[in-house]
């Protein structure tokens, strides 16, 4: 074990006391109204994903979302005493206090730290342009962190900021041999860090980080000294000095854990007044081909025009400015919508949840120039295109982005209908294990019709299909697949009002037959699918699905009568469920259950509600969060969604599980049950979605 990784392996025991006693009277909570388990700092795709899981910015190292360390740290000399503002190298402890942090903010595309000290204040914002309507901008794979530092004590303070980043950022394990490189672009200083072997796409996996492609850190020229260092000395240097190396460190390749290669930069802000100085950094990480789909490598989305990482980084330091401003209108204008639809505190919680979702997806384009935006089941099993993943996490993109939502449903689709591999009747669960699109690995996989999820998944892709049909104003993406998509719907019609003994979605609570729940989405399924005819042109087809769905509607019931409730199965006479699938009877308007199932629903909730939110049935004490959501989005008025959301927030605030926001987890502890930073949180959005 090297030196270095013996230091970091005593940050948490041996500053465990100290950290207690130095942020006790430091310790800024958001003003923010929710607390966000971990922070997002870099939110772009499953691999360039980093995220501080403190409240202060300088008690940790930023950690990747699978909570292994991605080292960033910033250190600020202000009149020549040093503070340390993010990251917590062990070595400079005590050299560097922490500089006092008074907020942070956490919005869709902007996390934000205010510090103040020293008669100066430091505002240090991590930005990532996820804007939904410019794909082409969402795409790229570059995050801006920027400086912001302004005398507020009427004095003049000579200011030097220092950022690092280590090759952690562009290993799986940090065993791995590492090579670093300087180079120039018309307008940039840059540099660069990956690994020697450059193994691409040769392996999947969940616990995984991407070890392949190269990371980038560019400044605009004569803004910043830079050079390529190991940690040690170039933090050092910095700290006695306020500089950074004069040559680059040309001891590669090497481990990554051999005194941590760094990419280190110095800016001398020079001397401080009352007019703010601002100095920024372009932090991306280039992939080159991002996935395999059924034997072809794609590229991501943003190479599609033949641009290169030189290209993507000038693109990105020319619309800095425009990027900032319109990420800031953005966060403004979904903070104020949400406000309107849920209040304040779910403001938050979509703000928090918007750049975990988006990050939880990468966007590339297939070789017949189709694009696709695939999900990473994140801590579930590192499936990729699962399809039920886009079901519940397709509200942010109904909400924002129909190129978005087609994107997570195209692979499904050119697999299940034209690539000749998927022959069953039902629609698929996945495509394979992330970053390998090769054909579904749950369950029986391609091999036989055992552990799947016939029902859950063609009921999934026939309401996010008519969504997609609504948003377009046409069913002309739907008729593409047409023949596929009637498969579905027929089985549906065969197996759908009383499923046999089969998974759905909550898979982890194991097979159930007669799922009353399950049944319900394949009720709404058939009156989209029918709804889905009609705006194809086929009124006959419309009239018939739209008469079994009214025919399934009036059994239901029947079936899952439990007197002052519905039962989780039909056969289970002391069961209950959340019925969350019966939202979009309302928000679609299908109007197939009477207003009456949905009142006696949550009327009953209301008796079986923990102090952090509704359990999902009878069976545990745990639930899901994004079915929270949905199933207070039932309720006709703003008490009857507080009423569930309340749990919902306590959770959030409350949760000791410091990691990108868990939707698995138990309501009598705000515990972290399984799962984390998956893209399901986009469910969320689906309160926006009433008219």
């Amino acid at each position: 074990m090297s030196t270095s990784t013996s230091r970091r392996l005593l940050v948490a025991a041996a500053f465990a006391c100290v950290s207690l006693f130095a942020f006790a009277a430091n310790d800024a909570r958001a003003n923010d109204p929710l607390r966000a388990p971990a922070y997002p700092l870099i939110a772009n795709d499953p691999y360039f994903s980093v995220w501080s899981n403190t409240d202060q910015l300088a008690e940790s190292f930023p950690v990747h979302w699978t909570g292994k360390i991605n080292a960033l740290t910033s250190f600020i000399r202000i009149d020549g005493q040093k503070l340390r503002i993010m990251g917590n190298p062990v070595e400079y402890y005590h050299d560097a206090r922490a500089m006092r942090q008074v907020d942070v903010k956490v919005r869709a595309t902007n996390t934000t730290y205010v510090f103040n000290d020293m008669g100066v204040e430091l505002k240090l914002t991590f930005t990532n342009p996820n804007l939904p309507d410019d794909l082409d901008v969402l795409a790229r794979p570059a995050t801006y962190v920027t400086w912001e530092v302004v005398s507020v004590d009427g004095n003049d303070h000579e200011i030097k900021i220092y950022f690092d980043a280590t090759a952690e950022l562009c290993v799986n394990t940090v065993d791995q041999k590492v090579v670093g490189e300087r180079l120039e672009t018309k307008n940039l200083d840059a540099l660069r860090l990956g690994t020697e072997s450059q193994e691409m796409l040769v392996k999947s996996g969940d616990d995984m980080r991407v070890d392949w492609g190269y990371f980038y850190a560019a400044v605009e020229k004569g803004t910043a000294k830079c050079a390529l260092s190991g940690a040690l000395e170039a933090r050092n240097l910095f700290l006695k000095s306020g500089d950074v190396a004069k040559t680059d460190d040309q001891k590669f390749p090497r481990r990554c854990d051999d005194d941590w290669p760094t990419v280190a930069f110095a800016f001398d802000c020079g001397v401080v007044r009352n007019t703010p100085v601002v100095q920024k950094i372009i932090l991306a990480y280039d992939d080159e081909y991002s996935l395999t789909f059924l034997g072809d490598k794609l590229r991501p989305y943003w190479r599609k025009d033949g641009k290169d990482a030189k290209d993507m980084l000038e693109d990105a330091f020319a619309q800095y400015d425009d990027l900032k401003a319109r990420a800031q209108k953005f966060d403004e204008e979904l903070w104020d919508r949400a406000t309107k639809a849920g209040g304040e505190k779910y403001a938050s919680l979509c703000s928090i949840a918007y750049p975990q979702s988006i990050a939880a997806h990468k966007l590339a384009v297939l070789p017949n120039g189709k694009t696709v935006f695939v999900s990473k089941e994140c801590f579930s099993n590192g499936c990729a295109a699962t399809v039920d993943i886009l079901y519940p996490t397709a509200p942010i993109f109904m909400v924002f982005s129909a190129d978005l939502l087609k994107g997570t449903t195209t692979p499904v689709l050119e697999y299940a209908d034209k690539s000749g591999r998927w022959k069953r009747p039902f629609a698929p669960h996945d495509l394979g294990q992330y970053p390998l699109l090769e054909g579904q690995r749950y369950g029986g996989g391609e091999r036989t019709e055992e552990n799947q999820m016939p029902v859950e998944e063609s009921a999934n892709m026939l309401i996010v299909l008519d969504v997609v049909a609504r948003l377009d104003g046409n069913a002309d993406y739907a008729l593409e697949y047409w023949g596929t998509l009637q498969k579905w719907a027929d089985y549906l019609l065969a197996k759908g009002l009383d499923p046999e003994n089969q998974l759905c979605t909550d898979d982890f609570a194991g097979h159930l037959a007669h799922n009353a729940n399950l049944s319900a989405k394949a009720i709404v399924a058939l009156g989209c699918f029918a709804d889905l005819c009609e705006r194809a042109g086929k009124p006959d087809d419309a009239k018939k699905y739209r008469a079994k769905a009214e025919e399934f509607a009036k059994d239901w019931p029947k079936l899952a009568d439990a007197g002052d409730h519905y039962k989780l199965a039909f056969d289970r006479d002391d069961s209950w469920s959340m019925k969350y699938n019966i939202v979009w009877d309302r928000l679609l308007g299908l109007n197939l259950f009477p207003k009456e199932i949905a009142a006696k629903e949550l009327a009953y909730y209301k008796t079986k509600m923990n102090k952090y939110g509704l359990p999902l049935d009878n069976r545990s004490d745990y639930t899901k969060l994004d079915w929270e959501v949905w199933t207070a989005t039932l309720a006709e008025d703003r008490e009857g969604f507080d009423s569930i959301m309340q749990g919902v927030y306590n959770f959030v605030n409350a949760t000791p599980n410091r990691v990108p926001l868990s939707d698995w987890y138990f309501t009598s502890t705000s515990k972290q049950r399984g799962f984390q930073a998956r893209a399901v949180v986009g469910g969320v959005f689906i309160k926006l979605m009433e008219k």
